[in-house]
């Protein structure tokens, strides 16, 4: 049985595994015949970044090291998230097995962390680009560049100070040609996360690994966490990409 791990959103500071509007694909999912995995990590309130990323990390290698035990496909592990969910589901999939964002301590050090599916919605991922992209939008967004944003919260620091800590956060410094499918959506009105987050990302992932493994989709109107990720047509096309990169890979 394939298996995708859900990364809930809140803003790194918020939320766990039980309070996502992910759990609305749960059923669907089951339906298809996966394996749904819900996961916490720990938040910004418990722990600075790479805390979260270290943790996602450890989960998929604890799935896959448990797999026969659960009768999940240890080879085929999807991964799905939104918003601070989205950000660390992109982050898994383009660092597997980039060792600086592992935490061996964690257990199952000698299993791979590497996902084979990745679905980001409306995640932020270039922190240090946010708030440009909103003047460029027009959009009066939150700020990210001042010591008391979530992103400044999760780093432990001012991120307008620690722009090298900002790169090590970065999914975008971590793509390579072998890494997994990317499915990315954001919508135009994302007052939260500029929608040109996901627009550089998908352009820089198709230039590595091609354009046939990555699904760009701009939502006109639609802002953060909006009903359009949610609906019925839309979980089928998230379900239609992980039969298409899991089950048949």
């Amino acid at each position: 049985m394939e298996v995708f791990i859900k990364v809930h959103g809140g803003s790194f500071y918020k939320g766990d595994k039980n309070s996502s509007g992910l759990n609305k694909i749960k059923q669907a999912a089951l339906d298809r015949g996966y394996a749904f995995v819900s996961i916490n990590y720990r938040l910004s309130s418990e722990a600075k970044f790479p805390a979260q990323i270290n943790d996602v990390k450890a989960a998929i290698r604890y799935l896959r090291a448990n797999a026969k035990w659960y009768n999940m496909e240890p080879r085929e592990i999807g991964v799905i998230g939104n918003s601070a969910g989205g950000y660390l589901a992109a982050l898994v999939g383009t660092s597997g097995g980039v060792t600086e964002l592992q935490n061996s301590s964690l257990g199952n050090s000698n299993v791979s962390d590497r996902v084979q599916a990745v679905v980001d919605l409306y995640g932020p991922i270039n922190f240090g680009t946010i708030d440009q992209q909103f003047v460029e939008s027009g959009i009066n967004g939150e700020t990210c560049n001042i010591s008391s944003s979530l992103e400044s919260k999760l780093m432990g620091q001012d991120i307008s100070t620690i722009p090298g800590q900002v790169a090590k956060a970065n999914p975008e410094t971590y793509i390579s040609i072998d890494d997994p499918a990317f499915f990315i959506q954001h919508g135009t009105s994302d007052r939260v996360i500029p929608y040109q987050q996901s627009v550089d990302f998908a352009g820089k992932l198709k230039i590595v690994i091609g354009d046939k493994k990555v699904y760009l989709e701009i939502i006109q109107g639609a802002g953060h966490g909006d009903e359009q990720f949610f609906t019925t047509e839309n979980i089928k096309k998230i379900l239609d990409f992980f039969d298409a990169n899991l089950k048949q890979s």
